[in-house]
């Protein structure tokens, strides 16, 4: 049976509404709410900023990227409910950064039952990286790194007595292993090691402690509000140390949280800030366009991890299933975010090792 001139004619304009109209499904879970909020939404504005670029470039493959977030509250258990939605119910081709260890460890069996890649989850635990995840890919590195990092600077610098403030989950314990082996490595004890709940942060028996110890520098491996009512509680208990953190406090938010407190906080990093990288200045430049103040260094974590996103789909090739991505990835070799070089194999998924430190200097600013 032939079909009429009119009748082909509307077939052909739906299929090509259709194609016009294809997207690709990335799913989010992460707390856009809660105790890492402000970081989340900066780490995700750095995504979009990318993400946005690409789509007006037309997308990948003539396909427009669809990131489809929802809030866990930074709950592992919501993290993992969310996951649920996002892979069954919203047949994504792939997951984006989660946030949090614990959080993202909620997931694992997801990704694994349905083969599912993860990209960038913000997180530098171990337990993502050594023994490999078969679906996870990580961007940055990791907190161990960061924290064996941060105390060798110390120590070079002088410093001697070190305490250390952790929460009483495994993001806590990974970080303090690191500055342990930093410790280590320089010879030196921890003045204190001092660990609180997660769900009820409190310091006010801990902080008049570490006070007591004269410690130099409080080295302090947690979620951003916490780290600001713990400076606090130590500054209000008498303490006069360097405060140090990791790169999951790296956000304009964090520094407004400490307000009067932020000036000489040190704040590792995992990705440069020096414009002459070109990943830093792509980032500034396209924001400049859309008007935004500042990319700050959480921003650039989401910038950089959308630009590998984008890759892995690119190589995926014109329909990038689960599978498609996973092979995609796991041949990225030597792909240049813009003066760093980010690559993956089966027997390995950490992407990159960049680590470096920051100071809150006067004017609110992370300066190296």
């Amino acid at each position: 049976m032939k079909l009429g001139h009119s009748v082909l004619g509307a077939f052909l304009l739906a299929a090509m509404a259709v194609t016009a109209h294809a997207q690709i499904l990335i799913g989010q879970t992460a707390g856009f709410s809660g105790a890492v909020a402000a970081g989340v939404k900066e780490t995700t504005e750095g995504a979009k900023l990318y993400l946005d670029a690409v789509n007006a470039k037309g997308g990948v493959n003539g396909q427009k990227i669809d990131l489809i977030s929802l809030d866990d509250k930074f709950d592992p258990k919501l993290a993992g409910e969310n996951a649920r939605k996002l892979i069954e119910e919203q047949n994504v081709a792939a997951m984006f950064l989660t946030r949090g260890t614990p959080q993202t460890e909620a997931i694992l069996p997801l990704l694994d039952k349905y083969g599912v890649p993860l990209i960038a989850p913000s997180t530098g635990a171990m337990v993502l990286h050594t023994p490999v995840k078969k679906h996870v890919f990580n961007v940055r590195a990791t907190y161990q790194r960061e924290a064996e990092r941060a105390i060798a600077h110390l120590a070079t610098i002088g410093i001697t007595r070190i305490a250390l403030v952790y929460v009483d989950d495994s993001f806590g314990a990974d970080g303090v292993a690191g500055a342990q082996k930093g410790l280590a490595a320089a010879k030196l004890t921890a003045a204190a090691v001092e660990k609180f709940d997660r769900s009820k942060p409190d310091f006010s028996q801990l902080a008049p402690r570490i006070a007591k110890t004269d410690a130099q520098a409080v080295m302090m491996i947690a979620s951003a509000t916490a780290v600001v009512d713990c400076i606090k509680a130590l500054k209000a208990a008498g303490s006069n140390a360097q405060f140090v953190t990791l790169s999951n406090n790296a956000s304009g938010g964090f520094i407004k949280g400490l307000g009067d407190n932020a000036r000489g906080v040190i704040v590792s990093q995992v990705f440069p800030q020096s414009i002459g990288f070109a990943l830093v200045k792509e980032a500034n430049d396209l924001a400049r366009a859309k008007n935004l103040p500042n990319v700050s260094p959480a921003m650039l974590e989401g910038f950089a991890s959308a630009k590998v996103l984008v890759e892995a789909l690119r190589r995926a090739g014109p329909k990038p299933s689960r599978e498609h991505i996973q092979s995609a990835l796991e041949g990225l070799r030597k792909f240049d975010i813009g003066g760093l070089e980010v690559s993956f194999s089966q027997e390995d998924h950490t992407g990159l090792d960049f680590s470096d430190l920051s100071i809150v200097s006067a004017d609110g600013k992370f300066r190296r």
